[in-house]
C-alpha cells in the first residue's frame, strides 16, 4: 500500500513500528488522563490544573504538577477563570496605521523634544483602573498623569493637561 502511493518506506520499518507496544509513559498519561477527567466532571469543569492536581495528590495518585497541565491541554480541559482578560486596543484592519515620526529613536538631544504618551490599566478590588501619562523621553520625568475608573478620551486628555 505504501510503495503504491510512492512512499519510499521498507516494509519492515512499517511493521516495526505498527506492531510497537506503548510505552510506560503513553500507558501512564491513558490512566492519569481519565482521572483527571473524573475530577474535573465532579468540579462541574470548574477546577483548573493546579485544583486536579491538588485532588489528585489528596487521592494518593502522585503526579507532577506539570503532567497535570500537559494532559489537560492535550485533552482540551481547562478551568473556569475568575477575571476576564482585558482587551484594550482592537486594531481596526482597514485602517491605515499611523507613521514613525520618530523612527524608533527616543534619545533626544534635549529636554521637551520628545514626548511619549500610554496608557494601562490595573486590576483592583473594586474593578479596573485605568492610568495615562506623558513622559519627557530626554529626562525621563513624568509631565502629567491621570487616573479613572473608565477608558475614555477625557483621561488622555487630563494626562495632557
Amino acid at each position: 500500500m505504501l510503495s503504491e502511493h510512492g512512499v519510499k518506506i521498507a516494509p519492515s520499518t512499517y511493521y516495526e513500528w505498527a506492531g510497537k507496544k506503548n510505552t510506560a509513559r503513553v500507558l501512564r498519561d491513558k490512566e492519569l488522563t481519565g482521572k483527571i477527567r473524573v475530577v474535573h466532571e465532579a468540579s462541574r469543569g470548574i477546577y483548573g490544573a493546579r485544583k486536579i492536581w491538588i485532588s489528585l495528590n489528596r487521592e494518593g495518585v502522585e503526579v507532577a504538577r506539570c503532567t497535570v497541565e500537559r494532559l489537560m491541554r492535550a485533552a482540551g480541559l481547562h478551568g473556569v477563570t475568575r477575571w476576564r482578560r482585558k482587551r484594550t486596543t482592537i486594531a481596526d484592519p482597514a485602517m491605515a496605521r499611523p507613521e514613525d515620526l520618530v523612527e524608533r529613536r527616543f534619545d533626544p538631544p534635549a529636554p521637551d523634544r520628545l514626548w511619549v504618551a500610554d496608557i494601562t490599566y490595573v486590576s483592583t478590588w473594586t474593578g479596573w483602573a485605568y492610568v495615562a501619562f506623558v513622559q519627557d523621553c530626554f529626562s525621563r520625568r513624568i509631565l502629567g498623569w491621570a487616573a479613572a475608573s473608565s477608558m475614555t478620551t477625557d483621561l488622555v486628555l487630563a494626562a495632557l493637561s
